[in-house]
């Protein structure tokens, strides 16, 4: 598997072994009138609904799953008992360090975000995020497994939020699900009602271009960010290429293979030069290179390998990310580092 083009993209968690050979031709193959005409999703949610075993009814498309966690978080503002003063903003749990897009999703929909700082080790921090839970929390989000660092939450500490924050949305990112091998969809979201799992078609089958998320829910739940939706939102090239995209696993099944080894290359890596780093469930490490890690970021910038400096994330100074995925592809990361580490 090898990239388009010669720079490395080693900071975005992308597959860089670009998508499926199907989903360029599923794209070639739209006709002018498809393109003119609004788009017909009756294709991609069934795929969809197959990929994820459950009926379709449990199901949005969105413009990424950024367009998801806008959405969850709207519907948040008006989720549960009316038990805060009104006018006043409601409370989102954010678990820290998270994706940037959790705070600002809460924010765009003046909530005040409650941030919960990392444990050392960057586990879970389950009972203080139950500690955080007051009558105004109408929504706590987290990532499983989490981003930068990698780290797995797992369905009991789920489970315990979603009993505890019964009066708000639980939003469970799983972006890097087909990474970790986990997933909440299943009877969890039946059994516990307030909670919606995002999923995403943008790393392991490589359709970050074109937005294509899902956010999955009981229908009741899902019924009113349902209709807080534009209903076009996902444009009919994604559509298209969602159909595809499914319908060719083994393309997404052979870059999670490549993610797992170049894992394990990084890992390799920092355990003979003595660096530290964290075992990850994702498509990506957190590696901590001390001081100079944001000097390191741009010394292999300048040799057109990205990664991602983390340095400012709470409890990540010194690191950085680097997406594992095309092997290859890691080997030359790793090489430059020696270089520029000297």
């Amino acid at each position: 598997m090898t990239a388009p083009d010669a720079a490395l993209r080693l900071h975005m968690n992308e597959n860089t072994a670009g998508c499926a050979p199907a989903v360029l031709n599923a794209l070639r193959s739209m006709t002018g009138v498809e393109v003119a005409q609004y788009p017909d999703y009756a294709g991609a949610t069934a795929a969809c609904a197959r990929w994820l075993g459950v009926d379709a009814a449990w199901l949005l498309l969105t413009n990424g799953l950024d367009d998801g966690l806008h959405a969850v978080a709207n519907r948040a503002r008006t989720f549960g008992p009316a038990t805060a003063p009104a006018g006043s903003p409601f409370d989102a749990i954010v678990v820290e360090p998270a994706f940037e897009m959790f705070a600002a999703a809460a924010e765009a929909a003046d909530g005040r975000v409650v941030r919960v700082g990392p444990n050392p080790d960057f586990a879970f921090p389950l009972e203080r995020v139950l500690g955080a839970i007051t009558p105004n929390t109408r929504l706590v989000i987290i990532d499983d497994p989490n981003n930068p660092t990698g780290r797995g939450v797992g369905p009991d500490a789920v489970d315990r939020l979603a009993a505890r924050a019964s009066h708000a949305l639980v939003l469970v990112d799983e972006a890097y699900a087909e990474f970790s091998g986990r997933t909440l969809v299943g009877p969890m979201l039946d059994r516990r009602r307030n909670v919606v799992v995002g999923r995403t078609l943008a790393k392991a089958h490589g359709l970050a271009g074109l937005r294509a998320g899902v956010l999955v829910a009981h229908p009741d739940t899902l019924g009113p960010i349902r209709r807080r939706q534009p209903p076009f939102a996902v444009n009919a090239a994604a559509a298209r290429a969602v159909v595809a995209a499914l319908e060719a696993p083994e393309h997404a099944a052979r870059f999670v293979a490549q993610a797992a080894a170049s894992r394990d290359l990084v890992y390799d890596w920092c355990r003979r030069r003595g660096v530290v780093c964290w075992p990850s469930q994702a498509n990506f490490v957190l590696v901590r290179l001390g001081p100079d890690a944001t000097a390191i970021t741009g010394a292999l910038a300048s040799r057109g390998i990205l990664i991602r400096d983390k340095s400012d994330a709470p409890g990540c100074a010194g690191c950085v990310r680097i997406a594992a995925g095309v092997v290859e592809h890691t080997r030359r990361c790793l090489e430059a580092l020696d270089d520029v580490r000297g």
